[in-house]
């Protein structure tokens, strides 16, 4: 499942240092090496403690991680929707994104010049948002005149067309975003081949310097992101960009205890994932056999044989049934054979939906 996060932010706030860090956290991976779609995109592995349980509990020939896509989006400046800095290139990349990482400089350092003179995380916040408007008012208005013709002429679905683009027009005048519009299924359906760059869903990192990060990470600036983002309902992690750079270069062993040295739980990437994996409605399911121990990505609400597919289209098309146990079971079983025993191993049909944390054995036909 090709997922993406693009990272935007304007010049030196700390975005590029941030993709570097993803990019050679990717490249040490063990068991997930770095992959490089595209010289703006890096793959890196989703944390998570379930998998390294699940492979001490069924000792496979090999355990494999489920990852995420992060998408580096370049040129992001006062001007870009008119073509300025990258113009065009940042808006074809930043269409092909599923959820936007908005990296803002939280910092003060004179030895780091601000591309508008002074750090003021809000007016970046909102320079980005604007050109992100712009461009996508640009769209609407391409296409509110035909909707509106089609519309007088009693054509239904354009008239559905017609009340949404309205709507986020309405919201562009005000500069407001377009996921800030409430729109019901079928409006949503409507618009949804125009890929509005400001209708997808928003994650803000906060980048704060190593001492603001090691004081705790919060100063004045991450405050007013965080009353900024709280307006829109989105989520703010504190990162230090610099930081994350010099973690994603140690290992595992040593990765922690350079955690543990500078008083942090987790690195800020792993939060970053995380939050971009959750913030997209995403949820994860395991496969376990001596074989190989694997974490799976899948949409919340997707049913047992779509589920299926994503390991195999064959395994979508006859599927039979799913044995299912939950991941709190197996481990209180301590193996699949107790779990079994004690009940806890279930048979589902086509209509189950997947959960979170579940294990799984499909049962296909084909």
């Amino acid at each position: 499942m090709a997922l993406t996060t693009g990272i935007v932010g304007l010049p030196n706030v700390g975005k590029s240092t941030l993709f570097n860090a993803i990019t050679q956290a990717g490249a040490e991976a063990a068991n997930y090496p770095f992959c490089t779609i595209d010289p703006n995109v890096g793959i890196v592995e989703v944390p998570d403690r379930r998998l390294q349980k699940l492979t001490e509990l069924v000792q496979p020939k090999k355990t494999v991680p489920t990852a995420f896509e992060f998408t580096d989006i370049a040129g992001i400046v006062k001007g870009a929707s008119k073509g300025e800095g990258l113009g065009n290139k940042f808006l074809s990349h930043i269409r092909q994104v599923d959820a936007i990482l908005h990296v803002v400089r939280c910092f003060e350092d004179e030895n780091v010049t601000h591309v508008a003179g002074t750090v003021d995380p809000i007016a970046d916040i909102e320079t980005i948002n604007l050109e992100l408007i712009l461009a996508d008012m640009e769209t609407v208005d391409k296409r509110i005149g035909r909707a509106e013709k089609l519309a007088k002429q009693k054509d239904k679905q354009a008239a559905i067309e017609f009340e949404a683009l309205s709507k986020i027009k309405k919201a562009f005048e005000n500069e407001l975003p377009a996921r800030s519009v409430e729109l019901n299924e079928e409006e949503e359906k409507m618009i949804h081949g125009l890929h509005l760059l400001t209708i997808k869903p928003v994650l803000y990192a906060a980048n704060v310097s190593e001492e603001g990060l090691l004081d705790g990470g919060e100063n004045e600036y991450v405050q007013k992101v965080r009353e900024y983002a709280k307006a829109e309902n989105a989520e703010v992690i504190v990162i230090c960009a610099k930081i994350e750079s010099e973690i994603a270069e140690l290992d595992g062993d040593e990765r922690q205890a350079f955690l543990e040295e500078i008083g942090i739980e987790e690195a800020g990437l792993d939060q970053l994932i995380r939050a971009s994996y959750s913030l997209l409605g995403l949820a994860t399911y395991f496969t376990a056999g001596v074989q190989e121990v694997r974490a799976w990505t899948f949409r919340r609400g997707t049913k047992a044989p779509q589920a299926a597919g994503i390991i195999h289209t064959d395994f979508e098309r006859g599927f039979i049934r799913a044995e299912v146990v939950s991941y709190d079971d197996l481990v209180e079983a301590g193996s699949m054979a107790a779990a079994k025993e004690k009940g806890k191993v279930r048979l589902e049909g086509k209509e189950y939906v997947v959960q979170d944390g579940d294990v799984i054995h499909f049962r296909f036909n084909v």
